[in-house]
């Protein structure tokens, strides 16, 4: 689970990291950027509103291969440049690389002691930081030794030859695969349904529509907003690579942390608080600042908006009915995938208005500071109602 969903953000990350010499080589604004992960975004809405009696059908093994196709697929398309090719690509990848997640959590629920979920959630979610940290050490300068298209293609070939290497694996983890669920149109608001009954749920999806947010317009804007205050490409992909390591040791320890020592939500609530305050200082960067100060900002970023994964999967299956675990893990992703959509369209909302690539970051991480002190407000009322006994 941890090698497939590093392929899957390798291969949803890339476009980002090698931005600019697309851009230059097929004459577009960089606001495109945001339109093409809102695209990414929506259809990967769709596709984990709807995954759950696919996870259950085929199996979580065979749907981690399915997606690892679909990135294949996606990534192919993108290296024909057309602007119908980027739209499919967009759809393919986004829909492909969004059911990674809800597989790979219906695969380890059953495996792992509810104690440790949220280690064992975050351990398996570092292969996020460790493809965003593939992209950025490989991306660039493959590109500039071949070109940004041959890039995209070794993408797709690397997925392409994981998919098969899982194969054996699955006679293994797909035992409990039902062969006769069918896949139906309800099944859309059935998961809807049970996200919003649960006010713990309900909590979680805007948690995820925050962060996943902001994730996205780091992982989109990053590596372009530094070369316009003076990095090279391949500098700014290095040091977006140094920021995103921090985040596999990141998660790592907020898995930890909030199996043993912190509950859950007070982990959620400082992370929260962690990714508005740095969003912030990055936005007031410039070309003036040192590197080492800029890369600070980077990694503390990194380590909230790019760690909370674990803790917040984990208290998703926690709270989730034992039989729908992948389907309800998917629907509360499927409002991250709001966030991913709305956040980086907003960005460029504001990128084409004033110009600015501050004033995205800073509009960008005010859902997260509203979730910040939603959660401690609501621990501040749990402790007054629980001394009142």
């Amino acid at each position: 689970m941890f090698f497939q969903q590093t392929f899957v953000a390798l291969g949803r990350a890339l476009p980002a990291v090698i931005a600019p010499a697309i851009i230059t080589d097929l004459f577009i604004d960089p606001a495109w950027i945001g339109i093409y992960f809102g695209l990414t975004a929506l259809f990967a809405l769709i596709a984990q509103l709807g995954c759950g009696s696919f996870i259950v059908r085929y199996g979580a093994l065979r749907v981690s291969q399915i997606s690892l196709v679909m990135l294949t697929a996606g990534a192919a398309l993108a290296a024909l440049g057309t602007p119908l090719s980027l739209v499919l690509s967009a759809v393919i990848m986004g829909g492909g690389g969004a059911v990674s997640t809800p597989a790979s959590s219906h695969l380890l629920s059953r495996c792992s002691s509810p104690r440790y979920l949220p280690l064992v959630f975050s351990i398996k979610q570092t292969a996020v930081p460790a493809g965003l940290l593939l992209a950025g050490v490989l991306g660039p300068p493959l590109t500039e030794w071949t070109d940004w298209r041959a890039t995209m293609l070794f993408c797709a070939a690397s997925c392409a030859v994981l998919a098969l290497v899982l194969q054996p694996l699955r006679r293994i983890f797909d035992t409990d695969r039902v062969p006769t669920r069918r896949f139906r149109l309800s099944d859309f608001r059935a998961t809807l349904t049970v996200v919003l009954a649960a006010p713990g749920l309900r909590a979680l999806s805007f948690a995820c529509l925050a962060f996943n947010g902001v994730q996205a317009v780091f992982t989109a804007y990053f590596v372009i907003y530094l070369t316009t205050i003076g990095y090279t490409p391949v500098a700014a992909g290095f040091l977006f690579s140094v920021a995103v390591a921090v985040a596999v040791p990141g998660r790592i320890l907020w898995g930890w942390i909030g199996s043993s020592y912190v509950s859950p939500s007070r982990v959620m609530s400082g992370l929260a608080l962690g990714m508005a305050g740095s969003a912030a200082l990055l936005a007031l960067s410039s070309a003036g600042w040192p590197v080492l100060l800029v890369g600070l900002i980077a990694c503390v970023l990194s380590a909230t908006a790019l760690s909370w994964h674990g803790v917040l999967l984990a208290e998703t299956a926690r709270a989730s009915p034992e039989d729908m675990r992948g389907g309800v893990t998917g629907g509360v992703l499927s409002f991250g995938q709001i966030g991913a959509m709305a956040l980086p369209l907003l960005y460029s909302g504001f990128l084409d208005l004033t110009g600015s690539y501050g004033i995205g970051f800073i509009a960008c991480g005010l859902p997260a500071l509203l979730v910040g002190v939603q959660l401690l407000r609501q621990r501040a009322s749990a402790q007054a109602r629980g001394s009142r006994y």
